[in-house]
Order: structure tokens, then C-alpha cells, then sequence
């Protein structure tokens, strides 16, 4: 199925196509009707259904009201191919960026506020099986980490799935596919780790491995900076900076040295080579794209366009 809309009639068209698709989903319009634009379209990709929405709506959402009426027998893997966005589910807010990947559960209200046009492939996973897989007992929402091992893994094998041309169904090879991704999927999510230790009863060497460990898991987030980060682990800005004079560094040095190599490895791995240079840097905090390619020639000693020449051969 695929729906093309680009005149007065999209609203109606679309929502149906997205219900029909994706879920009860309403949509408000950021514009006129005129200047709409709404694609939605869904097939198998080696076994396994992908949705696919490209929209500049301005709110999309899922009231929840009735459970009765909600199908509660998948969640979804989305993944942000292009433009940015907001999602709430459950009381809590995703920023979304291309290459980020979220898990979104089927049942309860959320919303999507695309910022400009945006392009989402979400994969319909059993919730009962994922539900069993990860822990607690809230929505099943949140982030994909892009720093554990588990976390990459799933937007390795979520980005070559979108790759895939379109085939018919396959049993063996879905459930394979599917199983993995489950099971990938509770490592995988990013987790706040400032709320899960209390940062004031370490010190030393085991206190900087932890704040570490936090700027790794927050790299995305362009807000992530000494004065916040002090804050989230309720510390003081001068004993954030003094863990990292110890060892000769600086804690924004070793926060953009962090924010370049995951950059480095997005631009050597063939699976973003569609991903445009500025698209890495956005997905990994920098907000300047000439701020970034500056600092990445200092780092490595080539342009982002040339390292990632030289690295895919």
C-alpha cells in the first residue's frame, strides 16, 4: 500500500492510511492543507513488516482513552530517517534525530511533533514478547542507546533492514530477525544512569569513571554541559572540573573527544553512508556543522569528507 498526498483532501486520506498502518492516530496540520505533505506506506522487508510515514504534520497523536479500541498486540521500533522530532509517551519526552532509534509502545497516549518534514520507519514487534523481555512495568518507551554494544547493534540491523528491497514473506528468516531484535532490546535502551547511583558517595578514580560513563550515554543531547551535567549528579561545577584536571584533561575536552570518535566510526561504517556528514554530527550533539568540521580536522588531521573517503575505500 502507498499513499501519496499533496492536496486538500490529504488530512483525511492520510489519517486513514496512518490508521490503517500505524494505529487510531490523529494528525493537526502545521500549515494549510495545500502545502501538506503525507506519505505512508508498508511492506516486508527480509520477512519482517515496516511502516513507512514522511509528513510535515504538525502534531500526531494517539489519545489512549480506550484501550478497548487500541491494538495491543505489537510495539514499534521507530527509526528516525530524516528530520527532527518530539515523542511523549507515558509523561516522558524524546528528542529524535536522524539515525536515532525509539521504542514506542501500542497501548496509552503519545504524541509526535515533527519539527519541519520528517521520515519515520517503525517495525511492528509481538508486545507481549517484548514485555517479557524488558524489565519493569511502564510503557514500553524510550530511547535506543547509541553507545552500548546492544544499542548499536540494534541500529545496525534496524538501518540495514530500511536498506532491504521489499520481498515477500519469510517465516524462518523473520522470526530469526525478530528474535535478535527482542532480545536486543532491554541492553539496548538508554537508561539514566545519574538516577541510578548516587555520585556523592564515590570518589576518585571511580567517580570519574561514572561521570564518564554518564557523558558517554548523553552524547546525543546537545544541552550536555558541565553546568547541566553537575547538576544531574548532584555535584558542584568546581568538583566536576577537578576530577578531570587530575589526569590532565578537561571535562569538555573529553566531551567533544567523545562526541568526534563516535562521529568517526558513523562516517567509517558503510551502513550510514546514505547519512548525510551533517546529519553525524547533529545525531551526536554538535549544533555548528563548521564548528564541527574544524574540530574533527584537528582531531584527526583530515575532513569529515575526506576520512570518510579514505575509510569506505
Amino acid at each position: 500500500m502507498h499513499t501519496h498526498l499533496s492536496n486538500h483532501q490529504a488530512l483525511q486520506r492520510w489519517t486513514l492510511a496512518m490508521q490503517q498502518s500505524c494505529g487510531r492516530f490523529e494528525t493537526a496540520l502545521a500549515a494549510s492543507p495545500a502545502l501538506f505533505i503525507g506519505e505512508v506506506s508498508a511492506g516486508s522487508r527480509a520477512g519482517l513488516p515496516l511502516a513507512n510515514l514522511r509528513t510535515n504534520a504538525g502534531r500526531i497523536c494517539r489519545l489512549g482513552q480506550n484501550p478497548a479500541l487500541d491494538d495491543d498486540q505489537h510495539c514499534f521500533l521507530v527509526s528516525q530517517r530524516a528530520g527532527h522530532s518530539t515523542v511523549m509517551q507515558g509523561g516522558e519526552h524524546v528528542t529524535l534525530a536522524p539515525g536515532d532509534l525509539l521504542l514506542m509502545d501500542s497501548v496509552g497516549e503519545c504524541e509526535i511533533t515533527p519539527k519541519g518534514l520528517i521520515e519515520h520507519v517503525s517495525l511492528a514487534l509481538p508486545r507481549e514478547q517484548v514485555r517479557s523481555q524488558v524489565q519493569g512495568h511502564g510503557p514500553l518507551f524510550g530511547k535506543i542507546s547509541a553507545s552500548n554494544a546492544c544499542g548499536r547493534m540494534l541500529h545496525v540491523l534496524m538501518d540495514q533492514l530500511c536498506r532491504e528491497a521489499q520481498d515477500p514473506q519469510d517465516d524462518a528468516q523473520g522470526e530469526a530477525l525478530r528474535s535478535a531484535f527482542i532480545a536486543l532490546l532491554d541492553p539496548g535502551l538508554e537508561r539514566s544512569s545519574a538516577g541510578g547511583c548516587n555520585a556523592s558517595v564515590l570518589s576518585g578514580t571511580q567517580l570519574r569513571g561514572y561521570v564518564q560513563q554518564v557523558i558517554d550515554e548523553s552524547l546525543p543531547q546537545p544541552g550536555l554541559t558541565p553546568a547541566n551535567l553537575a547538576s544531574r549528579l548532584k555535584i558542584s561545577v568546581r568538583h566536576l572540573y577537578r576530577l578531570f584536571e587530575e589526569e590532565g584533561d578537561s571535562v569538555c575536552r573529553y566531551i567533544q573527544r567523545a562526541r568526534l570518535t563516535r562521529s568517526a566510526e558513523d562516517l567509517a561504517n558503510p551502513f550510514h553512508r546514505s547519512e548525510s556528514i551533517t546529519s553525524i554530527a547533529y545525531k551526536w550533539g554538535f549544533t555548528d556543522s563548521a564548528h564541527f568540521s574544524r574540530s574533527f580536522k584537528k582531531q584527526f588531521e583530515r575532513s569529515p569528507k575526506d576520512y570518510r573517503a579514505q575509510a569506505l575505500g
